[in-house]
Parts: structure tokens; sequence; C-alpha cells
């Protein structure tokens, strides 16, 4: 059964962990993510984009999907199913059909817009039971035509949005969505720490977790990032396997050609990939 992601992130916070949100494109994506999870006991969030929702036939599709899985595959470690940067109808949209989290990206918006389409979110989704996460200034580079700056947040506006009592908040400090550049100057530990402080221990979310240095992925934790969010990375272990298996002529092979052989490389390298990141997070054992 999906849950919120409220109670998986509390004990990370407690536990100076992290959970990570690993982004599901396909039933393979899933289905690797999910055998990860339980095959090293670890809680796991399984972000969806809008692009990614419209992709998979939508969001009662996806709800469907994992909830089936779950029940197949006998996953008994936490999993919560959340948007990922969702726009205010995508948060509405997600709360009906059946996603146990939700992300508002009001980040675009002033921070006074910002604040009264996240109230309403928390009311709608609070009364369901379902966890809500808020973003404070823009993360770099581009998800689904969703494209920031890699701007530092505000700490003072993070405290107006924590203060609402959302269940995580997103502040930007530096970090980008896909490939970082090379003129990348690193994430800003002195905004995370004053961000933190203000918002009397909220768990905190770090998004664009693909590239960051392991030493500055432990430095977030222990400055009170909950959550790290992980797409990049899986999608380009994926391709790069793929490519790997048609380069060498496998497909041309037997029936190689069969999607189940196909897609295997990619789905053992996405798992791999998960198992990494979750032995970094800290999450192993934490289920």
């Amino acid at each position: 059964m999906l849950v919120s992601a409220k109670e998986m992130l509390t004990k990370a916070k407690e536990g100076k962990y992290a959970v990570g949100q690993f982004n599901i494109n396909n039933l393979e994506w899933t289905k690797m993510v999910l055998t990860t999870a339980q095959e090293n006991n670890s809680p796991v969030i399984l972000g969806v984009s809008e692009g990614a929702g419209k992709y998979m036939c939508g969001y009662k599709t996806i709800v469907g999907m994992v909830n089936g899985m779950l029940e197949e595959m006998k996953i008994t470690v936490p999993v919560a199913l959340h948007l990922d940067h969702g726009s205010y109808e995508g948060a509405l949209k997600c709360i009906e059909a059946g996603f146990s989290s939700v992300m508002f990206d009001g980040s675009h918006y002033g921070i006074d817009e910002n604040i009264e389409k996240t109230k309403e979110i928390i009311r709608i989704a609070f009364a369901k039971g379902i966890s809500v996460e808020a973003e404070v200034g823009s993360i770099g580079g581009e998800e689904d035509g969703v494209i920031g700056a890699g701007e530092v947040a505000d700490p003072a506006e993070c405290k107006r949005i924590a203060d609402l009592g959302v269940t995580m908040l997103a502040a930007g400090i530096g970090n980008v969505h896909g490939k970082y550049p090379e003129n990348w100057k690193g994430l800003n530990f002195e905004v995370l720490a004053e961000i933190q402080k203000l918002t009397s221990g909220m768990p905190l979310v770090l998004h664009g977790g693909t590239g960051i240095p392991q030493d500055m992925i432990k430095t977030a934790i222990s400055l009170g990032v909950s959550k790290i969010n992980v797409n990049t990375e899986c999608q380009l272990t994926f391709a790069a396997a793929t490519r790997k298996y048609i380069e060498q002529g496998k497909d041309l092979q037997g029936k190689g050609f069969d999607p189940r052989k196909l897609l295997a490389p990619g789905c053992e390298a996405i798992r791999q990939t998960v198992k990494e990141k979750m032995e970094l997070f800290g999450s192993v054992n934490k289920a």
C-alpha cells in the first residue's frame, strides 16, 4: 500500500540519512526501483514528473500500475508515489488520482502567490493524508520543460513557506537538474545551514542529485537534507547499457530483439545505480 512520505522523512531526519526519490518513466523503471528497495530494505519515493505522467498515459494509469506491482511483487518497504515539480493543476489531478505525495512547485511565482497556492494544496492534500513538498528558489537546469537558473533560495522566504506546515521543503542552493556544467560552483552550504535553522528542523529536499560529489551529498545530509532526487543518472546508465547490448549485436542473436531481453541490461544498470545511491544516502535497512 502506498504511504505518505511524512513518516519516512521524519525518521530519515532523526536518523541523519536521506530517502531517495527515483523518478520512474515506464514499467521497467518502476519494477527496478521497487525491486532494489525491497532487496535493500529501504524506504523509497517514486517520482513522476508531469511529462512522464503524460507519457505513461496519465496519473490514474500510474497509480494502477504501482499499486498492482506492490501487491504482485509483495513489496513490504514503505513506498510513496510522488508528483515531481507539479503545477497547481497537476497537483490537484494527482491527489484525485491516488498519489500519496505531491510537490507543488510555485518557485516561479512571486513569494506571496507561491504561499497562497501552497496553502490551498496543503489544505486539500492533508485532508486525504497526502504529504506535500513545496519549493523556494528554482532549481537549475531543465526537467520536462521546467527551466530553473540554479538560484540560491532566500532563507527568509523558506521560513514563510515552512511555516505553512508543508511536509518537506525544496530550497535552491545552487543545485542543477541534469548534467552539471564544468564551471559549476558547488552547493551553498552556508545558505543550507541558515535555511535549516530558520525552518525548525523541517526535512529538506535536494533536487538534481545526479553528479553531485559524494562528499557534498554527505555534508548536505548532515545539514538537514532528508530527501534526494535522482533521475538523470538512471537515464544515462540505462541508455549506456542498452547501447552496448545493441552495438555488440546481441539484438540480432536468436530472439535478442525481444524487448524483455533488449531492455534487461538497461534494467540491471538502473538496479545498480539505485543500490549505489541508497548506500550513499544511508537508507539501506531503514525500512
